[in-house]
């Protein structure tokens, strides 16, 4: 039987959100609503309104080659202070887009970059570079999500399709994507990050010592020195 206590202030259960499931349509607030409630949940991106679910990683389709890839940008981000770079980042974009793309490199605010570290710590704004390790995923990465990110203003977007066994890497210009180009000798150069140079060939062979030999080749030039200059000046 109840107390009188209980009769006067009933218990009212807590009401736990819908859990998120791929393909719902959901505005930005509400995704972040019911993933807060999904800690077990490691991956879930909002797109165009459109919410995309993780599937389980694989060590050979992704694991391991972004394992790689993020040896490759920390290895140029340890040479370029003033930039920082994130793995598996939420990034809050608008209403309709929150990414969490699998690899990101941005410059600090103070020295031209877009993004910034909002109260809660998320990322908000277009990033300097977004990479996505795509799989299972390339259709995903490779249009919708492109698209968004290209209307979002992410000036640079590498997809490294592992199953393909190819690396595209696109520059934003005049609100559209252009792939860039390797050079003669094979190699992909940011136009964002000078000396952010990229073997494809060291890339898909998992040759890491071939990766960071060919940053050291770009962190040499007089481009990435007036960087590094430019983002001291504005610490």
């Amino acid at each position: 039987m109840r107390s009188m206590s209980q009769l006067r202030n009933p218990i009212v259960p807590t009401r736990r959100p819908p859990p998120l499931e791929g393909g719902d349509r959901l505005t930005r607030a509400e995704f972040e609503r019911r993933y807060d409630a999904m800690p077990e949940l490691k991956k879930a991106e909002l797109i165009e309104g459109i919410v995309y679910m993780g599937s389980p990683v694989r060590f050979v389709q992704h694991g391991k080659p972004h394992m790689e890839i993020s040896g490759w940008l920390s290895y140029y981000i340890a040479k370029t202070p003033g930039t920082s770079g994130g793995d598996n980042s939420t990034v809050r974009l608008d209403d309709d887009n929150e990414p969490q793309p699998d690899l990101l490199l941005r410059i600090e605010p103070a020295a031209g970059g877009k993004s910034r570290i909002d109260e809660d710590g998320y990322l908000n704004g277009p990033v300097e570079l977004a990479i996505e390790v795509a799989s299972s995923s390339v259709s995903i990465d490779t249009h919708i999500k492109m698209n968004a990110y290209r209307k979002q203003g992410i000036g640079e977007y590498l997809v490294y399709r592992v199953l393909d066994q190819a690396v595209n890497w696109y520059r934003l210009e005049d609100s559209k994507y252009v792939e860039i180009p390797p050079d003669a000798a094979g190699i992909i150069k940011s136009g964002a990050f000078p000396g952010l140079w990229l073997s494809p060939t060291d890339l898909l062979a998992g040759n890491l010592a071939g990766l960071f030999a060919v940053v050291d080749q770009g962190v040499a030039t007089p481009d990435h020195q007036a960087f590094c200059r430019h983002l001291a000046a504005a610490r």
